[in-house]
Protein backbone atom coordinates (compact mmCIF):
# COMPACT_ATOMS: atom_id res chain seq x y z
CA UNK A 1 0.00 0.00 0.00
CA UNK A 2 3.16 2.15 0.69
CA UNK A 3 4.11 1.59 -2.93
CA UNK A 4 2.71 3.80 -4.98
CA UNK A 5 3.07 7.09 -2.65
CA UNK A 6 7.03 5.99 -3.08
CA UNK A 7 6.65 5.98 -6.58
CA UNK A 8 5.49 9.10 -7.59
CA UNK A 9 8.64 11.03 -6.40
CA UNK A 10 10.25 8.43 -8.30
CA UNK A 11 8.49 9.02 -11.38
CA UNK A 12 8.90 12.88 -10.68
CA UNK A 13 12.68 12.72 -10.62
CA UNK A 14 13.11 10.19 -13.54
CA UNK A 15 10.55 11.69 -15.91
CA UNK A 16 8.67 14.68 -15.44
CA UNK A 17 11.95 16.94 -13.91
CA UNK A 18 14.19 16.40 -16.76
CA UNK A 19 11.47 17.17 -19.25
CA UNK A 20 10.46 20.59 -17.52
CA UNK A 21 14.55 21.47 -17.82
CA UNK A 22 13.94 20.86 -21.52
CA UNK A 23 11.17 22.75 -21.72
CA UNK A 24 12.70 25.63 -20.00
CA UNK A 25 16.62 25.63 -21.93
CA UNK A 26 14.34 25.84 -25.50
CA UNK A 27 12.28 28.66 -24.22
CA UNK A 28 15.41 30.68 -22.90
CA UNK A 29 17.09 29.56 -26.43
CA UNK A 30 13.87 30.97 -28.41
CA UNK A 31 14.05 34.25 -26.27
CA UNK A 32 17.74 34.61 -27.06
CA UNK A 33 17.93 34.08 -31.10
CA UNK A 34 18.11 36.88 -33.10
CA UNK A 35 18.55 38.12 -36.75
CA UNK A 36 21.65 35.85 -38.18
CA UNK A 37 21.44 33.24 -36.19
CA UNK A 38 22.25 29.53 -37.68
CA UNK A 39 18.40 27.41 -36.97
CA UNK A 40 17.49 24.36 -37.55
CA UNK A 41 13.65 24.00 -37.23
CA UNK A 42 11.95 20.32 -35.97
CA UNK A 43 11.82 19.36 -39.61
CA UNK A 44 15.08 19.51 -40.70
CA UNK A 45 15.40 22.70 -42.53
CA UNK A 46 18.49 24.91 -41.84
CA UNK A 47 18.64 28.43 -42.38
CA UNK A 48 19.68 32.11 -40.96
CA UNK A 49 17.19 34.22 -39.44
CA UNK A 50 16.48 37.53 -41.63
CA UNK A 51 13.62 39.16 -38.92
CA UNK A 52 11.78 38.14 -36.37
CA UNK A 53 7.74 39.25 -36.02
CA UNK A 54 6.02 38.23 -32.50
CA UNK A 55 5.70 34.16 -33.58
CA UNK A 56 7.11 34.07 -36.63
CA UNK A 57 10.29 34.29 -38.20
CA UNK A 58 11.53 34.24 -41.69
CA UNK A 59 14.67 32.40 -42.50
CA UNK A 60 17.14 32.09 -45.39
CA UNK A 61 17.58 28.54 -46.92
CA UNK A 62 20.95 27.89 -49.29
CA UNK A 63 21.62 27.29 -52.00
CA UNK A 64 19.05 29.37 -53.82
CA UNK A 65 18.45 32.31 -51.00
CA UNK A 66 14.65 31.30 -50.80
CA UNK A 67 12.93 33.07 -47.67
CA UNK A 68 10.40 31.11 -45.08
CA UNK A 69 8.48 31.92 -43.26
CA UNK A 70 8.29 29.26 -40.17
CA UNK A 71 7.17 29.28 -36.43
CA UNK A 72 9.57 30.42 -33.49
CA UNK A 73 8.13 26.92 -31.97
CA UNK A 74 8.83 25.00 -34.97
CA UNK A 75 12.78 25.57 -34.17
CA UNK A 76 14.74 23.06 -32.33
CA UNK A 77 17.81 24.58 -32.28
CA UNK A 78 20.23 27.30 -32.75
CA UNK A 79 23.81 28.64 -33.69
CA UNK A 80 24.76 31.91 -33.08
CA UNK A 81 27.20 33.59 -36.41
CA UNK A 82 29.76 33.83 -33.22
CA UNK A 83 30.12 30.32 -32.55
CA UNK A 84 29.86 29.16 -36.32
CA UNK A 85 32.49 31.52 -36.96
CA UNK A 86 34.73 30.09 -34.66
CA UNK A 87 34.88 26.60 -35.23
Amino acid sequence: MLLPLLLIPVLYLVMIRPQQKRQKQWQQMLGSIKAGDRVTTAGGIRGIILSIKDDVMVIRVAPDGVKLEVAKSAIASVTTQESSSAS
